[in-house]
């Protein structure tokens, strides 16, 4: 599964990554970037709300940029679709705690 580097690929230029949703009843919410990762075909973006009243709480977006490379979010339409990202985010974060118990020296 890869990562997108946010910092080498220009999304970003130091610190953390905020971005603006709406939710379905038009609420926008600001949230840090936790990381844009591929499951199947697509990237799939997962992000969590700066002031995260329910601890913990995650949002998942297919992740895309347009021509000019302006990052592009959009709804996993089906629930299909969403246990994929689900599980290849879950796996993502099981394989971060795994790296950070050994430490990078020994991997």
């Amino acid at each position: 599964m890869e990562e997108k580097d946010l910092f080498e690929n220009g999304i970003v230029d130091d610190g953390s990554v905020s971005v603006s949703i709406t939710l379905d009843d038009d609420t926008v919410l600001e949230c840090i970037v936790l990381n844009i990762f591929s499951a199947g075909d697509r990237e799939y973006i997962a992000v969590m709300p700066e002031t995260d009243d329910e601890e913990g709480t995650v949002y998942l977006y297919r992740y895309s940029e347009t021509a000019d490379g302006q990052p592009e979010l959009t709804n996993i339409e089906t629930d299909e679709e969403y246990e994929i990202v689900a599980d290849a985010f879950d796996e993502l974060l099981d394989d971060e705690e795994f790296e950070d118990m050994l430490g990078e020296d020994e991997l």
